[in-house]
């Protein structure tokens, strides 16, 4: 694919787990009070791949949880670090090793990364981290309708999006309709952060497949353009990767960080491939 890969910047930034926090009990959309597991820290237990569906806990972040104190670097983190970027921990006993960027959440500001599964049970917590940003000003040169965003060039180059016609065959695990996306909406910008798929409808979750929704998958916005913020356009298409679990929230739900989007009708068609995962295309990603 025809890109501007000689005119992208590749820049430093640096990170350090982010501890959980709790404020005590809110609400869900069925009118229960919960205190559950949150966001933030070391995730053991679930990873890029595994299901982000009916967890005990809300918003969770697979792998670790990355910020930084100060409001303007954090923003920074966020905004320039783009999905599949190299992540190298700088100290502890897993100094040296290597992960990746898996996505970013709004709100809390959080900037995630997937590691070896060893890796991961051997960390502690107290880590910081070295991010290689790199994508965004990304531009698709025969395809200058398709604003890209959050994305690493060398995943888009391991990724089977196809050429055809004029357009973008984008791989995704399921299409979801504008109508179930909920918070995030109103946002200035999706280069950092994301926007939630709505979960409080059961028959529509089975419908369209999001009760299967993994850690990690891509999956395909219909009728929203994310250029300037989200919102809904006839015709237009985004394409986002899932950062975060399900929520017990009104109007929250799996976490969709955008990685490309378009305006103009039939400039990205989605194409469903079940194993359309961070998990699937990371495997053979060559770096540049």
């Amino acid at each position: 694919m025809n890109i501007n890969q000689d005119k992208l910047v590749k820049i430093a930034l640096n990170a350090k787990v982010d501890h959980p926090r709790v404020s005590g009990f809110y609400v869900g959309y069925d009118g229960k009070g919960r205190m559950p597991i949150g966001t933030g820290g070391v995730v053991y237990s679930h990873a890029i791949g595994d299901s982000c569906m009916n967890i005990a806990g809300d918003h969770i972040e697979p792998g670790v949880s990355m910020a930084n104190a100060g409001p303007k670097e954090n923003h920074a983190l966020e905004t320039f670090s783009c999905v599949g970027n190299e992540v190298k921990i700088l100290n502890g006993e897993q100094k040296g090793k290597t992960g990746y960027v898996s996505g970013t959440h709004g709100g809390v500001d959080h900037t995630m990364a997937c590691f070896p599964p060893d890796v991961i049970e051997n960390m502690d917590g107290t880590e910081t981290f070295l991010i290689k940003a790199y994508g965004q000003g990304l531009k698709l040169l025969d395809h200058p309708d398709v604003h890209m965003m959050n994305l690493d060039p060398d995943l888009l180059a391991a990724m089977p999006v196809r050429e055809e016609n004029g357009a973008l065959s984008w791989p995704v695990v399921t299409i979801v309709p504008a109508h179930l996306m909920g918070s995030g909406l109103g946002s200035q910008t999706m280069m950092e952060g994301d926007y939630d798929i709505m979960t409080q409808d059961e028959a529509a979750n089975k419908q369209y497949g999001i009760d299967k929704l993994r850690f990690g998958d891509f999956v395909a916005i219909q009728d929203h353009d994310c250029t300037y913020g989200p919102h809904y356009l006839r015709g237009a298409m985004s394409i986002g990767v899932i950062v975060h679990s399900d929520s017990f929230t009104s109007g929250h739900g799996p976490g969709v960080c955008v990685v490309a989007t378009t305006k103009k009708e039939g400039q990205i068609v989605p194409r469903v491939e079940a194993d359309a995962n961070l998990k699937t295309y990371m495997e053979g990603i060559e770096r540049l």
